[in-house]
């Protein structure tokens, strides 16, 4: 484990008072502000705030032509992707579509056999369609670097449109149009929109075409605001950063499941998972219902996901939540037996001085690779540098994916290693903080190298060390539920991260629970609060340096405030 560096958040007073004065709690104003917001504007959750459709590249072309697409009642298929942010962008295109009076089916790659985005093979999937061959692919969450799978559709006949949010390739898909904020030409003021995200301005830009077109007036139009479930989903599935329009697309959805109007299937999730959706939060969303949902992708077809979220059926809903929860429980199992043996390998080749510094990279040939990436992301917490685990799939070559650190950008550093070794990397892609790949198996040991080679050459560092930001210490008037609660309302997640307070406190008593959790009472100032630091096992000192979450503790009916500790140095 490598020990973290301890720092408090920049504050800003100045914008601090300003959002005071605006009518912003105190607490938040100071936290809001420490994370970049520098006026209520920022803070807007209203519909109306949101950034205008219209801003988007190509949206209003992309609406043009799949309006005209429906009214001559063509036949639509969504091409999704096999992951939270695919299924409900699936969801999302399929609901408003239908209300909209589109023709439309979907179809999603097999993580296995196809592989991701629209390939070649998944239009000659599209072309054995049950429903028909498609005039039109529309793609969600994926696209933006499928030129050759583009190119596959329109040689058929097949128009295709690309909604995405993936980082372009040197070479863009000749497709009918693209709808990607992060276009070369795209001057959409938020690049962070989840492929959901990306759907739902598309579908909003296609309600005001098809309404101009008179298919319905502003009474009887689709009411797509009741999708901001799913948009609030996928968005925080996804971890992209959650910028004011983001959380604003987030809040609209969070509120809707507080108010208990939601699809069935979203309903379902929070039941198997235990959750209460009165009290939904942007940890539930992530951490519950998330995993949940890419468990179908993880271990078989995505399809059983986007099922759950489209049916109207609370009883069908009910089963397939059922069916997604018995799936994440064996994806747990399957991940834990492979967390094991990778970190013993990693040990292992630790020991015999076989590891690099700056980066990591973990093989085994019976390793489930629909896993590898959650392995990464494992590694990657404990060693603190980019990670990638491989699994071998079945056309014999690895498949492999990672989770990178603050330091390095994941997909440049795969993007330099294809600069200098054009033939090592098959495919590629992804985002700063976590990325695909495939390559041929005898190529492994080469990559591992000129992949460290990448970290270094970008980041200009031979190792990195984990930098815990706090906010601070805590006023202890609010070491309270009330506070505890107004936080938990608030949208945080990456980018805008939950706050994490910072005091010394007296400990006055400490055991450890299932001999894994350290659970205390502590002591600050002559007030008195209960404390749990997961999966730690090692007693502190008789005082301490502690940064933690604020919580509420629900037992037995009862509500109380207590602290999460994330990290805590002995002083005594």
């Amino acid at each position: 484990m490598v020990t973290p560096v301890v720092v408090n958040r920049s504050t800003n007073p100045g914008a601090t008072q300003q959002l005071i004065d605006a009518g912003t709690h105190p607490l938040l104003a100071r936290l809001m502000a420490a994370r970049g917001v520098e006026n209520s504007n920022e803070l807007a959750s209203r519909w109306a705030d949101m950034l205008n459709p219209n801003t988007l590249s190509q949206t209003q072309q992309a609406a043009t032509f799949l309006a005209e697409a429906i009214e001559e009642q063509k036949r639509l298929l969504i091409i999704a992707d096999y992951d939270c942010d695919g299924a409900t962008a699936c969801a999302v295109a399929l609901r408003a579509l239908t209300e909209m009076g589109a023709d439309v089916d979907f179809l999603v790659p097999n993580r296995f056999e196809t592989g991701y985005g629209l390939s070649p093979a998944i239009v000659s999937l599209a072309l054995q369609h049950p429903n028909g061959k498609p005039d039109i692919l529309i793609t969600v969450d994926n696209g933006i670097a499928s030129v050759e799978g583009v190119e596959a559709a329109t040689s058929v006949g097949i128009d295709v449109v690309i909604t995405d949010h993936h980082l372009p390739g040197d070479e863009l898909p000749k497709a009918a149009a693209i709808v990607n904020p992060n276009h070369p030409n795209c001057g959409f003021l938020s690049k962070n929109l989840a492929g959901v995200g990306v759907i739902f301005y598309l579908m909003l830009a296609l309600r005001a075409e098809l309404r101009e077109r008179g298919a319905f007036d502003i009474e009887d139009q689709p009411r797509l605001n009741l999708l901001s479930d799913l948009v609030a989903l996928g968005t925080v599935a996804d971890v992209v950063k959650l910028d004011s329009n983001n959380r604003l697309l987030v809040s609209q959805g969070l509120k809707q499941m507080r108010n208990g109007h939601m699809q069935a299937g979203i309903a379902a999730l929070f039941e198997v998972a235990s959750r209460n959706p009165a009290n939904a939060s942007t940890f539930d969303l992530g951490f519950a219902l998330g995993p949940r949902i890419n468990a179908a992708g993880r271990l078989a077809d995505m399809s059983l996901g986007i099922r759950c979220l489209t049916t109207d059926d609370p009883h069908e809903a009910r089963r397939l939540a059922q069916e997604l929860e018995a799936m994440n429980h064996d994806r747990r199992a399957i991940e834990q037996t492979m967390r094991d043996e990778a970190m013993r390998a990693v040990e292992t080749a630790t020991a015999n001085g076989a590891t690099k510094q700056a980066s990591l990279c973990v093989y085994h040939p019976d390793w489930h690779q629909g896993v590898v990436g959650l392995v990464a992301s494992r590694l990657k917490e404990k060693y603190w540098r980019p990670t990638l685990a491989f699994a071998r799939s079945d056309d014999g070559s690895l498949k492999g994916s990672g989770r990178s650190v603050p330091d390095v950008h994941l997909r440049d550093a795969l993007d330099l290693v294809s600069k200098r070794d054009p033939q090592l990397i098959n495919q590629f892609g992804g985002h700063a903080m976590a990325a695909g790949l495939s390559i041929a198996e005898h190529n492994y040991e080469r990559f591992v190298e000129l992949f460290d080679e990448a970290v270094r050459t970008l980041s200009g560092r031979d190792s990195f060390e984990p930098v815990i930001q706090t906010d601070g210490s805590l006023e202890v008037q609010y070491l309270d539920v009330s506070t505890a609660a107004l936080l938990e309302t608030q949208v945080w997640g990456a980018g805008f991260p939950a706050p994490l307070f910072r005091d010394t406190f007296n400990i006055q008593q400490q055991r450890l629970l299932k001999d894994k959790h350290l659970k205390l009472r502590l002591e600050r100032n002559g007030s008195i609060i209960d404390a749990i630091w997961f999966n730690h096992n090692q007693l502190l000192g008789d005082q301490a340096d502690i940064s933690y979450r604020l919580d509420q503790n629900h037992w037995n009916g009862r509500v109380s405030v207590q602290l999460i500790i994330e990290y805590a140095l002995s002083l005594s």
